[in-house]
């Protein structure tokens, strides 16, 4: 665990990469997995993430262009005031690494499922149906989650994977993000445009734990960093 804190405030923390391999290992039986992945393995903010709908990710990505567009999610909301995303730089589109669309594509399996239960429960009059937001996290119902049903989920997560469930925060996922491609040298340039910013000295004080000498990566290097090589499932869900 790496900790850096900043003056009149709390530490902030970020998992090293055995603690991120546990983390993901963990969540893949949560319904939280795709949040985690994305957030861990893209470095999308939290509140991005919960305002993400499915018109704004793609699954497929065209390699038969010029120049191949890749499977990507688009940030354009939050759920902060307003609906818009922090700043105009956080506007982004961001290509994911394979971890990342299978576990979309699980998600959305996982998801589909859930709402048609929910369904034949209103049809039996026994509830309200599925709230059609297109969200991609979203509650049983299909609503949007609220910040503490996030860190409810997260917290059984992090416990699953053998970490003190109270000193972590989803968070801190990004943070992790941040420090996991500093140590496999990419540039602090790419990390602040990943991280949806116009400059790089914040993610030097804020987000990245260790400055090094680095070589430009793509941003599916995430693939090879953390975790085991994954399949794509062949259905096409």
């Amino acid at each position: 665990m790496h900790k850096l804190r900043l003056s009149g405030s709390r530490p902030s923390k970020s998992l090293t990469l055995e603690q991120a391999e546990a983390v993901l290992k963990a969540a893949e039986n949560s319904s939280l997995h795709a949040y985690i992945v994305l957030s861990l393995l893209i470095g999308a903010r939290t509140e991005e993430l919960r305002a993400l709908t499915w018109d704004y990710v793609d699954l497929n990505g065209n390699a038969a262009v010029t120049p191949p567009v890749l499977r990507s999610i688009s940030v354009w909301r939050s759920v902060r005031a307003g609906g818009d995303t922090k700043t105009r730089k956080s506007r982004r589109t961001l290509a994911m690494p394979l971890r990342c669309v299978v576990a979309l594509r699980l998600h959305r399996i996982r998801q589909h499922s859930v709402r048609t239960r929910v369904e034949a429960r209103r049809r039996a009059g026994k509830g309200n149906g599925w709230a059609d937001l297109g969200l991609v996290s979203a509650s049983e119902a299909g609503t949007q989650l609220d910040r503490h049903n996030v860190l409810r989920m997260f917290r059984w997560v992090v416990k699953a994977a053998g970490l003190e469930s109270g000193e972590w925060t989803p968070r801190e996922m990004r943070y992790s993000f941040v420090s996991l491609r500093s140590d496999a040298k990419v540039p602090i340039e790419d990390i602040a445009r990943l991280c949806g910013r116009s400059g790089t000295v914040v993610t030097e004080r804020v987000y990245r734990h260790q400055i090094r000498p680095v070589m430009v990566e793509a941003a599916t290097a995430m693939d090879d960093i953390v975790g085991r090589r994954v399949r794509e499932p062949k259905s096409g869900s």
